[in-house]
């Protein structure tokens, strides 16, 4: 953002792009409960490259607590098979002709909290990115009241919007987290 000039709509953007970030993180986070993006960090072996899982089969959700990936090439499945249990992500595939199926295992209570800790975690960094957006934006609007490009009143008004938006921004955080944290508790 240039310094001559202020936009609390880039500082918005800014501050979405760390909302954003976190629902991605906290969608990795497993829950008990299947859901596709479980998966999307697996990368298969294929065609002498590695892959993505989801250009080489189709995953959905049958059940709550079952994935099921239908591998679309039938030499293929090993690979995929392989690449899932390397992934370290604590599941067994079960092979039946093309289609792999994966059992979701019951999360215990110490699991649970861990869990919690780490969407605490990721919560807290959203905070600090969207405080440093903030600064950002105080620091520019007071560097444009300095140099006499901007009255006391405007500096005023601008710093308020700022601080309006980044209020926003960490309500949104603690929404995320509270459905989540809920989510981890209560599957």
């Amino acid at each position: 953002m240039a310094s001559d000039t202020f936009d609390l709509n880039d500082l918005k953007r800014r501050m979405d792009g760390a909302t954003a970030a976190l629902k991605h993180e906290l969608g990795g986070l497993r829950t008990g409960r299947a859901a596709i993006s479980m998966v999307e960090p697996v990368q298969v072996e294929a065609y002498g490259s590695h892959m993505p899982l989801n250009q080489v089969a189709t995953v959905s959700v049958p059940e709550p607590r079952l994935l099921s990936v239908q591998v679309w090439d039938k030499s293929m499945v090993k690979a995929v098979e392989t690449a899932i249990v390397n992934s370290n992500l604590g599941l067994s595939p079960a092979t039946e002709g093309q289609v792999i199926r994966l059992r979701i295992p019951e999360l215990n209570e110490d699991r649970r909290k861990e869990l919690v800790k780490v969407a605490h975690k990721y919560a807290e960094a959203a905070r600090v990115a969207i405080r440093h957006v903030r600064r950002d934006g105080l620091d520019i609007v007071k560097k444009l009241q300095k140099d006499g490009k901007m009255s006391e009143d405007e500096q005023g008004r601008h710093e308020g919007g700022v601080q309006k938006a980044t209020d926003a921004a960490i309500a949104e955080v603690d929404k995320l987290l509270g459905t989540k944290e809920k989510e981890i508790l209560t599957v």
